[in-house]
C-alpha cells in the first residue's frame, strides 16, 4: 500500500501540475498576487493529497514569531515538502534556486511565475552579488525570502554547513530573519519516491534582528537556533 500510495500520489502531482500551467499562464496579464493565488492551489492540492493518500499532515510551533514586514526565512533543508509547506505557513513568498530548475518541463514554468532567485552554482562570485541584489528588490516588493543555507537537502538530523547568503540579504536590507526548522525529511526522504505517513513538525522562531549585527554573526545565530532545535523535533532524533 505504501508504493501505491505513493504512486497516486506522484500521479496527482504531475498531472495536477499540468493544469494549474494551464490556468496560471493567462495570469500573467495581471498583478502578479493574482498569479501567485492560482499557483498557490498547486500546493494546497498536493499537501490535501499527501494527507488523504499518503498519511502527511504537519503542525506549525511557534506561528505567532512570523513577522508583519517582509523577512529572510532561513529553514534546515530536508525534502521537497518545504517548497509547499511553506506556501501555506508563510506569506507571499519568493525561493532562491538553481537556475537548472527552470528548465525542467511544466514545473520550470511554475516556478519561473513565482519570481524566484535563479542562480548558476558554478559561478559563485556572480550568483552571491544575484542573490543580494535580486534579494533586496523582493523583500521591497512585500515578499518574504526563502533560502536554505545549507544550499541542498540533508538527512534528518544532519545539518550542513550553512552558506551566508541570507545573512547578507538581511544585513544589507535591514529585513530580520526568521529561523525556521522542521523534520519532513523523516517523511519524505531526499530522492525518495516513497511517502511515508506521520506528521512533520514546523518550529519557528523569535525574529533576528540584523541591526548593528556583522554577517558572520547573523549567519552563526540563525545556525545555532536552527541546528540546536534539530533534535527536539520527532523526525530528527536517532
Amino acid at each position: 500500500m505504501l508504493y501505491l500510495r505513493s504512486f497516486l500520489y506522484l500521479i496527482g502531482q504531475v498531472s495536477s501540475a499540468v493544469v494549474i500551467c494551464l490556468v496560471a499562464i493567462p495570469t500573467l496579464l495581471f498583478p502578479i498576487a493574482v498569479r501567485n493565488r492560482v499557483i498557490a492551489q498547486w500546493a494546497r492540492f498536493n499537501l490535501w493529497t499527501l494527507r488523504h493518500l499518503c498519511g502527511i499532515t504537519y503542525r506549525v510551533e511557534g506561528e505567532e514569531n512570523i513577522p508583519d514586514e517582509p523577512s529572510v526565512i532561513m529553514s534546515n533543508h530536508q525534502s521537497a515538502w518545504e517548497t509547499l509547506g511553506f506556501q501555506m505557513i508563510f506569506p507571499t513568498q519568493s525561493y532562491l534556486l538553481k537556475k537548472i530548475l527552470l528548465w525542467i518541463p511544466v514545473f520550470g514554468i511554475g516556478l519561473a511565475m513565482m519570481r524566484p532567485i535563479a542562480i548558476d552554482r558554478g559561478q559563485k562570485l556572480k550568483s552571491m552579488n544575484t542573490l543580494v541584489r535580486e534579494g533586496i528588490i523582493r523583500l521591497n516588493e512585500g515578499r518574504f525570502l526563502v533560502i536554505f543555507p545549507e544550499g541542498t537537502r540533508q538527512p534528518p538530523g544532519n545539518p550542513g554547513k550553512f552558506q551566508p547568503g541570507g545573512a547578507m540579504i538581511a544585513s544589507r536590507s535591514g529585513a530580520p530573519i526568521v529561523p525556521v526548522v522542521h523534520d519532513s525529511g523523516a517523511f519524505w526522504p531526499k530522492r525518495s519516491f516513497l511517502k511515508y505517513p506521520g506528521t512533520i513538525t514546523v518550529m519557528i522562531g523569535l525574529p533576528i534582528t540584523p541591526g548593528g549585527k556583522k554577517i558572520r554573526e547573523l549567519n552563526a545565530e540563525a545556525e545555532s537556533w536552527i541546528v540546536g532545535n534539530l533534535s527536539r523535533l520527532p523526525g530528527n532524533k536517532p
